[in-house]
């Protein structure tokens, strides 16, 4: 799922392309995508695109006459820019966005359509697709604190719960708590002050550094390889090759469509996390589903 990194320098590629722009045509192939009816998505056609916000991991097109595209690519949603008429591609197209200088695609891989597209009218309607966690790029050492100890969870609940963080989701959430050395099943109630600054930084520092990693991949042009597993991550994706710190092999944990991957010496004092109380205690403490973690903003 494109997280805060990869929606940063979608958000920005959309400045450069679409912004000052009309829209001339919508196309929506994928009869799931589009989530709302009033408006209709053709009342987007002739407008000019004024910005292009992020809210979570949510991307927004805001349109002249205070109309709104809401946008959430779940898993496997992705944005391609192309030529102008550009077709959108076999199975995979959703919708096409036709502009006087190119085609905004969006595509979704799989069987199963999670992307979806909210059409707003109005400023105030925005405010229902607000997940509410807090910017961890900007926010201060005691509004993070805060967040992360106003519910008692796992770390790796905590740092990708919606409510309480800004746009993390399981792929960087594993590289924060490997750079942080603290184990994704630690209860925050458990945490010493110190391990709170300590993740604090390692938050700010990952998420810093992929977004800078990434503004440079793309340069001026427009995002184009955006994935969950990049091959310079430390330890997501990276279950039974060797940690870039130890040299240990990484492990992983599955629950549903969950999954985390930690190193244990680094992050465990080596205990290798499978025992029979794994099961239940993710069970307790995470949802089963992708929708569950996204919607836990109406729980």
């Amino acid at each position: 799922m494109p997280e805060l990194p990869d929606v940063t320098v979608y958000v920005e590629g959309l400045q450069r392309f679409a912004v000052g722009q009309p829209i001339e045509r919508v196309e929506i192939r994928g009869v799931s995508l589009l989530r709302t009816w009033d408006p209709p998505v053709e009342d987007a056609e002739g407008r000019t695109v004024e910005a292009v916000s992020r809210l979570g991991k949510r991307i927004v097109l805001h349109l002249e006459g205070d109309l709104h595209l809401v946008f959430h690519l779940m898993i496997t949603g992705r944005f391609r820019w192309r030529k102008r008429g550009a077709k959108l591609p076999g199975k995979a197209g959703l919708a096409a966005f036709t502009f006087p200088n190119g085609t905004l695609l969006l595509t979704e891989q799989g069987s199963r359509r999670r992307a979806s597209l909210h059409v707003i009218q109005g400023r105030e309607g925005l405010a229902a697709h607000e997940p509410g966690g807090i910017d961890v790029l900007s926010c201060s050492l005691d509004a993070f604190r805060d967040g992360l100890l106003k519910g008692n969870h796992t770390l790796k609940r905590a740092l990708t719960d919606p409510r309480a963080f800004d746009g993390i989701g399981g792929a960087y959430s594993d590289e924060i708590l490997h750079r942080a050395r603290l184990s994704p099943l630690k209860w925050t109630s458990r945490l010493e002050p110190d391990e709170v600054e300590q993740l604090f930084d390692a938050t700010r520092e990952v998420l810093t550094e992929w977004i800078e990693r990434s503004r440079t991949e793309v340069g001026d042009g427009f995002p184009d390889k955006v994935t969950a597993f990049r091959p310079e991550m430390a330890v997501h994706g990276k279950y039974k090759q060797p940690c870039p710190v130890c040299g240990a092999p990484v492990q992983r944990i599955r629950y549903a469509s969950n999954e985390t991957n930690y190193c244990a010496p680094c992050q465990t004092d080596g205990k290798v996390l499978a025992d029979r109380a794994l099961s239940r205690l993710l069970k307790d403490d995470w949802p089963r589903t992708i929708e569950a973690w996204e919607g836990l903003k109406d729980r």
